[in-house]
């Protein structure tokens, strides 16, 4: 992931405890972080590159299934970014729909156009007919998508 180096220094610790190929492995988690993964977020999102920056702090609580934490910053995001970190956080936990309504708001989104073959609708259907089995192309995809929307959300 290319990432500005403060922003990649300050996430760094979380990646080390939850490399990108072991986080959101289930499409739809069914239980939040243990808490050692959620001091290491909470500690970096007072870090300044990421404290500043809403649509990073939506991406860190999603990368270890704190929906809820994601949802309440998400929410408050009125652009197109926004919409899409709201639009994976609703299909992340289960409402498919509402998932939908939020990519819908995102419209096609620049980070997205960089991921070939990527549809934010088509996933969220395989998604949907997907779990609870979790299949590792499936979960790729999700970590594909989270990856590069991160990395876009860094470099604006």
């Amino acid at each position: 992931m290319d990432l500005p180096d403060p922003i990649a220094q300050a996430v760094q610790p979380l990646f080390d405890a939850l490399p990108l190929d072991e986080a959101m492995t289930e499409l739809a988690p069914r239980k939040g972080a243990p808490d050692e993964l959620k001091a290491i977020v909470r500690k970096i999102i007072k870090e300044p590159p990421i404290a500043e920056n809403l649509p990073l702090q939506s991406a860190l609580w999603l990368y270890i299934d704190e929906l809820d934490l994601s949802h309440e910053i998400s929410q408050t995001l009125k652009d197109d970014t926004g919409s899409y970190w709201h639009g994976i956080m609703h299909r992340r936990e289960g409402d498919f729909s509402n998932s939908h309504y939020w990519f819908n708001r995102a419209g096609q989104h620049p980070a997205m156009a960089a991921l070939p073959g990527y549809d934010g609708h088509a996933l969220v259907d395989e998604v949907a007919a997907a779990r609870p089995a979790n299949p590792r192309d499936v979960v790729r995809k999700q970590q594909e998508e989270w990856a590069n929307l991160f990395a876009w959300c860094a470099n604006q």
